[in-house]
């Protein structure tokens, strides 16, 4: 069997609003669907919007994140080089893939979630029945994707991101461009959720999504399942 293809993108943005301190991709949802994904013998390639070494929150390298696959990036040379070059999304061709997933952090919620190319990537990927996950406040990376027919592509469709509560509970409500789940809910998604931080993923079709970082390796699996390759 060739081993299926599969794109990450990573947000490029660093600033977490007005406040002076950084954000960028939270590490556990990006090392977890790694690892998930190139054990199962997957071939992956790394993008974001600007190419290069995409920004990781620093909250996310702090001792009481980790976990075996953070601590398993942290001491691979070879994943963290790739991640020091990722693609410009813009020279990315979802013809060349079996599926995209994209790791959250804050930063999606400033480039990603309105990325002009972000969003075409996405439409080709649905388009040619390939299958589009997202995890935490990547979830963002599908608001404002339309269909052939104007509509809004999670309209009625069962999606999973970081919640209204958990938001809170980080204490970043007025300091985020917007509230994840107000925006999906506004644009007619079924919104899905669990109590915070517990495993929750949810596949609709060809969009798979869950709730927070500790849903990330759960959305990957599903990929994989769907992809014949688990």
């Amino acid at each position: 069997m060739t081993a299926k293809k599969i794109l990450m993108v990573l947000t490029s943005h660093a600033e977490l609003g007005n406040t002076g301190e950084k954000t960028g991709f939270w590490v556990e949802e990006f090392a977890a669907p790694y690892y998930t994904f190139v054990d199962a013998g997957v071939e992956v390639t790394l993008a974001s919007p600007k190419g290069g070494q995409p920004p990781i929150d620093p909250k996310s390298e702090m001792a009481d994140f980790q976990t075996d696959s953070t601590k398993r990036y942290f001491n691979d040379a070879n994943a963290r080089a790739l991640v020091a070059n990722t693609t410009p999304l813009a020279q990315l061709d979802a013809a060349e893939f079996d599926a995209v997933f994209y790791p959250g952090g804050h930063g999606p919620l400033w480039d990603l979630a309105t990325d002009t190319h972000s969003i075409k990537l996405i439409n080709a990927f649905l388009a040619a029945d390939k299958p589009v996950g997202a995890v935490c406040h990547a979830s963002a990376v599908l608001m404002d994707v339309k269909t052939e027919s104007g509509e809004y592509l999670v309209k009625d469709k069962a999606v999973a991101g970081f919640t209204n509560s958990e938001e809170a509970a980080v204490g970043l409500t007025d300091v985020v461009p917007f509230l994840l789940e107000d925006e999906l809910v506004k644009r007619g998604a079924d919104f899905q959720k669990v109590d915070d931080w517990n495993v929750f993923a949810v596949r609709d079709g060809l969009i798979f999504t869950g709730q927070n970082p500790a849903s990330s390796e759960l959305v990957a699996e599903k990929m994989l399942a769907y992809l014949g390759q688990s």
